[in-house]
């Protein structure tokens, strides 16, 4: 692929095809993500892409393309420029000749196919401006006595194919985060099977097979240690710079390396299931999506083309046929107009961008779903961050009992999964309660739980179920108090729940943005929490499945809003938001709601996702203005504007050079990017 309008053809090509139900392409990364049904195979999709014009996996056919083109184009240049004789036309023809039908191959498949498609791009520019300079040289030289045009056609030529040739070698850099990923995985796997160690493929690992992992070693699947304990670098996965101790019963993941230590594990996510391959098909599908920026930049790119040609063929008109200047005189001002427009720097002004912001984001274990994401989060001006599990810990500890509740309470929560509840478990436990049989129960959600002991009506749970006021003192001071009703009597027990670290920096880092702060819990609980964390909207009592209506409540009022949640129970708002945000990603996540997942559990990292939105969109409006501007100023000097007061025109392969600068600059800016946000660290 030559540009982005390369890749907008073939995604046109593919999309009318049968049995393709979606196509991405990406000139950034040259990849295709294809969805498609039991019709096709992987066999018929590269004949499709073929079809399309541009052939799977070239390899380094641009690279002696050329070299080919540079050995011929140097004498052109030496003859035209220093030795120039009307005989030696014949041997500018020679050498013109071959460099056209192997240096303008590309280009010619290219604009062919693109035309098919009823589109217009880079390859229909370089065709026509060469092919006519060609063209009318040949003629020239054999039939007329004429000016010829080799150095020009065959300098265009050269010149952007070595520019393109750059350009990749300059995209490949920018979206060097994915090969690192790709390179965390070990070729080689110990594991033990038949009763003794097996060195293996890590590709052939199995569900359940027992890993073992060395000092020094990198885990190739992700498991649970079943032996052994080490010293592990997740920082390929988390970002995290500080290796983590790891025990029997704790989890592993592929690509992070054991630093010291011996351990086994039991294998629990294979292949494609891993978290490291997740993270690469996640990484690589989102830098294949489109922000909305980048689809305006895309149906100005596909009027560009058109426009420029029919510039081009008006510029001929005016100044052979109004100006009465020579024939060689408007045939050199209309093919440095061809020549010096650029639409791809207008087409990778926006991926180029993306790509390294999404790629940055994954190296510090911040994984975006898409250029959507960051284009919508760079807008934000509203943070909704629920309080459970994201600005606490979500582990609540038993701080207070009143009254000789703590059986019933016990019994009644033995019977209930909620976090609340297993928290009044364990402290009955630890205490040494006696759990008692509990008959006919029920939860009632947001609400507690109902059932009977001992024949008896017993309750657990908040204000709005158990009408009483004991324990209200305890909410002033952030903890939560479930009241236990049993026989008659009524106790409470105080539960507390430790505020995150980085958690109050995080809100202090985003002064300027509205934040607010939505629970379950009741509005004193709610303040108390709140006014530690420095938080002044709170939007307290609301039940899970009611968090989205807030959400939408807020964006009624014209706001855009990001949810922070844990990405499981808070689904719908995360959903509801205009970007979803899930804390602690762990390891499936693939299913999680959020549009950005902060692996770490973080909250500076939501801080460091925002801080790079941001810089990811005023480097894409810098690379738009560079395109634009490039163009506004390039088309009218190679018209010919300056001519009449310089006496200066623009030569077609000086174009061409200006031409491959503004891609070269677009792509170099966006690398900037990188070195921007690593500054700021």
């Amino acid at each position: 692929m030559h540009c982005e309008g390369c890749a907008k053809a073939i995604e046109k090509y593919l999309r009318n095809k049968e049995g393709i139900i979606s196509a991405n392409v990406s000139f950034s990364l040259g990849k295709a993500f294809i969805e498609y049904d039991e019709r096709l195979n992987e066999k018929r999709l590269k004949e499709l892409i073929k079809e399309a014009g541009y052939e799977v996996e070239e390899g380094k056919k641009s690279f002696w393309r050329a070299i080919f083109s540079l050995i011929l184009t140097i004498p052109i240049l030496i003859i035209s420029l220093f030795f120039y004789r009307k005989e030696l036309n014949v041997i500018l023809f020679l050498l013109a000749t071959p460099l056209q039908i192997f240096a303008g191959y590309p280009f010619y498949r290219g604009a062919y196919f693109s035309l098919k498609q009823k589109t217009a791009d880079l390859n229909v520019l370089v065709s026509i401006s060469t092919t006519s300079a060609y063209l009318y040289s040949a003629l020239s030289t054999f039939f007329f006595d004429g000016m010829v045009f080799y150095e020009a056609s065959s300098v265009v030529l050269t010149t952007v194919t070595i520019g393109l040739m750059l350009e990749e070698r300059a995209r490949e850099k920018v979206g060097e985060t994915i090969k690192k990923l790709i390179e965390l995985k070990p070729k080689r796997a110990r594991v033990f099977r038949n009763r003794r160690e097996e060195e293996i493929s890590s590709d052939e690992i199995e569900k359940e097979d027992v890993v073992i992992v060395r000092s020094g070693e990198k885990i190739p699947v992700d498991g649970i240690i079943i032996e052994g304990f080490a010293t592990i670098d997740e920082s390929s996965i988390t970002g995290e710079s500080i290796p983590v101790d790891k025990k029997e019963g704790d989890e592993v993941f592929s690509g992070s390396i054991n630093m010291s230590g011996f351990f086994k594990f039991r294998a629990t996510r294979v292949g494609k299931d891993t978290f490291l391959s997740q993270t690469i098909s996640l990484v690589e599908e989102a830098q294949t999506s489109k922000a909305k920026i980048q689809r305006l930049a895309d149906k100005i790119t596909n009027y560009f083309v058109p426009l420029v040609i029919f510039i081009s063929f008006l510029s001929f008109i005016f100044w052979y046929f109004i100006t009465n200047a020579p024939f060689p005189f408007a045939l050199t001002i209309s093919i440095s107009v061809l020549v010096i427009a650029c639409p791809c720097a207008l087409g990778i002004a926006t991926p180029t961008a993306i790509l390294v912001g999404i790629s940055l984001s994954a190296e510090k274990g911040i994984l975006v779903k898409g250029g959507e994401y960051l284009e919508k989060f760079a807008e934000v001006d509203t943070l909704v961050f629920d309080k459970t599990g994201t600005l606490t810990k979500g582990k609540a500890e038993v701080s207070d009992v009143i009254g000789d509740v703590l059986q019933v309470a016990g019994s009644l929560a033995s019977k209930s999964n909620h976090p609340i509840a297993l928290a009044i478990y364990n402290e009955a436990k630890r205490r040494g309660v006696k759990i008692l049989e509990v008959k006919e129960f029920s939860e009632i959600p947001g609400k507690g739980i109902v059932g009977k002991i001992n024949g008896k009506e017993a309750m657990l749970g908040n204000r709005e179920l158990i009408n009483s006021k004991i324990g209200e003192e305890l909410e002033k001071e952030g903890k939560t108090v479930v009241l236990v009703y049993f026989d008659g009597i009524i106790g409470a027990i105080a539960l507390m729940d430790e505020i995150k670290e980085n958690a109050i920096e995080a809100i202090k880092k985003l002064e300027g943005y509205e934040i607010f702060m939505i629970t379950g819990d009741n509005r004193k609980i709610a303040e108390a929490i709140a006014k530690k964390l420095g938080i002044e909207k709170i939007i307290a009592g609301v039940l899970p499945h009611e968090k989205d209506k807030e959400i939408i409540n807020l964006q009624k009022k014209g706001k855009i809003v990001a949810a922070v949640g844990d990405g499981i129970n808070d689904a719908p708002m995360l959903s509801r938001a205009d970007v979803g945000i899930a804390m602690g990603g762990g390891s499936d996540i693939s299913k999680e709601a959020g549009g950005i997942i902060i692996v770490k559990d973080n909250l500076m990292d939501v801080v460091q996702a925002l801080n790079i939105s941001k810089a990811t969109f005023s480097k894409i409006k810098q690379n738009l203005f560079l395109a634009f501007i490039y163009n506004v100023i390039a088309v009218p000097v190679a018209c010919g504007a300056l001519y009449p007061w310089l006496g200066f025109i623009l030569r077609p392969e000086f174009s061409a050079i200006a031409m491959v600068s503004s891609d070269i600059a677009v792509v170099g800016n966006s690398l900037l990017l990188r070195k921007k946000l690593r500054k700021t660290d």
